[in-house]
C-alpha cells in the first residue's frame, strides 16, 4: 500500500498546500490519484484557494465521481469554471441517479451536448428519475435493477447472471415482477446459490418486502431502512409497477446530509456553504439572520423599557435579568431540539403532541422549582433582600414552563406552515423567553417592591 493512502488527512492537506503554494498543480493533483473520490472532494473543499487549477489537472475519467462527493457551491463553482466538453466526459460515467442530482445544475449546452451521448434507454431512465421531487423516493433511487420472471428456473437466473459480467452495485436481491413489470418479491442472491437449480423461482420468492410508493418523502424512507435494516428496496409507482431501488448507500448519504442540515440551520446558515466561499458572498449570507437576531433583541429591550423606573430604583434588578433569560432559553432549546428531532424521525405528530407537551410542562414545573430554589438561596447570599430572592425564584419557575411549552409547540407549528424548525424555532423561541422572563421578572418587581 502506497504512503499516500497511509496518510492521514491532516498530512495529505499540508503536503498538497505546499504544492499549491510552490504552484505544483501537476503534483498536487498527482496526489490525490490514488484516493477515493470522496476524501478527494473532503481535500478540495479544505483548500482555501487554486483549487480550479488543481482539477483542470485531474484525470475526467475521475472528475464526475468527485463532483457526485462535492459540495453544492464547490461542485457549481467548478461545474461555472469548466468548458462544455470537459463538463460532458466528467459526467458521462455517472450512473443515471447520481447524474440526475447534477443535472440541475450543468449549463444548458452541457446538458445539451451530455444528452446526445445517452442511449434512448439511459434517456428515458433519467427523465424517469427527474420526474420525481428530488427529496422523495424517487429522487433516491436508482433505476439500475435485475429483474426475472416468477416462472423461470434457477439455473436460468444464474445463467442470466453470468451473461450481464457485472452486477450494478450494492445488488443483495434480484426483484422477481410479472410480465406487465409489476413487483411480486424478490430473491436473496445468497437464496440463489444455496437452492437446486432446478428449483422454481416462484417458490423462493420472498414477498415479505413491501415496496416503497416512489412519491414518499426521502426522510420517510430513511426510518424504513433504519426500522427494517435494510441494505436496498424496490421503489413503485403508483401503478404498482417497479421502477427502480434505493440502496444503504443513498440512505447514508441523506441521513449525513439531513444532519448536516438541522446543525447548520440552527446558526442560520446554509447547508451548503463553502467553508473558503469569498468574504463578501459569507458577509452577505450570514447578515440576514444578524439582522433578524438584532430586530428579535429591540423586541426584547423594548419589553425591558416598559419597567424603566423598576430598574432605576432596584440596580439588583439589572444585574439578575439574564439569569432569568439564560435559564429559560436553555431549557426551551432543549425541547426544541428533542421535539425537532422527533418530528424528523417521525415520531413525533399532531396526534402525540398533547402527550409531549403535558411531559416537557411538567419537566419545566419540576426544573422550576428546584432550580428556583437555588437561584433564590444564591440571590438572597448576595443581595440579603428576601424579596428579590422570591421574585426572582417566581419569574424562573414561570420562564421555565413557558419554555418547555413553546419548546414542544413552536416546531409543529412551523412545520405546518411549512418553515424550517431547526431554521427558525431558535429564534422565535429565545424571543418569547426572553420577553416572557423579562416581564415576569421586572412586573413582578414593579408590583411589589
Amino acid at each position: 500500500m502506497s504512503k499516500t493512502k497511509n496518510d492521514s488527512f491532516e498530512k495529505r492537506l499540508k503536503r498538497l498546500l505546499i504544492s499549491i503554494e510552490n504552484s505544483l498543480y501537476e503534483e498536487a493533483a498527482n496526489q490525490l490519484a490514488t484516493l477515493h473520490a470522496a476524501e478527494v472532494a473532503q481535500l478540495l473543499e479544505s483548500i482555501p484557494s487554486n483549487r480550479f487549477e488543481i482539477w483542470k489537472n485531474i484525470d475526467h475519467s475521475r472528475q464526475g465521481y468527485i463532483l457526485k462527493e462535492l459540495n453544492e457551491e464547490v461542485r457549481s463553482n467548478f461545474l461555472n469554471k469548466m468548458d462544455t466538453e470537459s463538463i460532458v466526459k466528467a459526467t458521462e460515467v455517472l450512473d443515471t441517479d447520481d447524474l440526475a442530482d447534477i443535472v440541475p445544475e450543468l449549463p444548458e449546452s452541457a446538458l445539451h451536448n451530455l444528452l446526445l451521448t445517452l442511449d434512448n434507454k439511459h434517456k428515458k431512465h433519467l427523465k424517469k428519475v427527474l420526474s420525481y421531487p428530488v427529496n422523495s423516493a424517487g429522487g433516491l433511487m436508482n433505476i439500475d435493477i435485475i429483474t426475472v420472471r416468477a416462472n423461470v428456473s434457477v439455473q436460468v437466473v444464474i445463467r442470466y447472471l453470468r451473461l450481464l459480467k457485472k452486477m450494478p452495485n450494492d445488488t443483495d436481491k434480484i426483484f422477481v415482477v410479472d410480465r406487465n413489470y409489476k413487483y411480486l418479491g424478490y430473491i436473496h442472491i445468497s437464496t440463489l446459490l444455496t437452492n437446486e437449480e432446478e428449483q422454481e423461482i416462484s417458490s423462493l420468492t420472498n414477498n415479505s418486502l413491501k415496496p416503497i410508493q416512489a412519491d414518499i418523502n426521502a426522510n420517510e424512507v430513511v426510518s424504513l431502512f433504519e426500522k427494517r435494516n435494510l441494505i436496498s428496496a424496490p421503489v413503485i409507482d403508483e401503478n404498482n409497477y417497479l421502477i427502480g431501488r434505493i440502496t444503504i448507500d443513498d440512505v447514508v448519504d441523506l441521513i449525513r446530509i439531513e444532519a448536516e442540515k438541522s446543525m447548520m440551520s440552527m446558526a442560520g446558515l446554509d447547508q451548503e456553504e463553502d467553508v473558503f466561499a469569498p468574504i463578501i458572498q459569507s458577509t452577505k449570507r450570514r447578515s440576514i439572520w444578524l439582522g433578524i437576531n438584532l430586530i428579535t433583541v429591540f423586541i426584547a429591550i423594548f419589553f425591558i423599557s416598559l419597567f424603566e423606573q423598576t430598574l432605576e430604583k432596584v440596580i439588583a434588578l439589572a444585574i439578575l435579568m439574564p439569569v432569568v433569560a439564560s435559564m429559560g432559553g436553555i431549557a426551551g432549546t432543549q425541547t426544541l431540539i428533542l421535539t425537532t428531532r422527533g418530528i424528523a424521525t417521525g415520531r413525533i405528530n399532531i396526534s402525540n403532541l398533547k402527550i409531549l407537551i403535558s411531559k416537557e410542562v411538567a419537566i419545566g414545573v419540576l426544573n422550576g422549582l428546584a432550580w428556583s430554589v437555588v437561584i433564590a438561596i444564591l440571590t438572597y447570599i448576595w443581595f440579603e433582600n428576601i424579596i428579590l430572592s422570591i421574585i426572582i425564584a417566581l419569574a424562573i419557575i414561570a420562564n421555565l414552563i413557558v419554555a418547555a411549552f413553546y419548546g414542544a409547540f413552536l416546531p409543529l407549528i412551523l412545520k405546518k406552515l411549512k418553515i424550517d424548525p431547526a431554521l427558525a424555532g431558535g429564534v422565535i423561541l429565545t424571543t418569547i423567553t426572553d420577553i416572557i422572563g423579562f416581564v415576569c421578572f421586572l412586573g413582578l418587581a414593579a408590583l411589589i417592591m
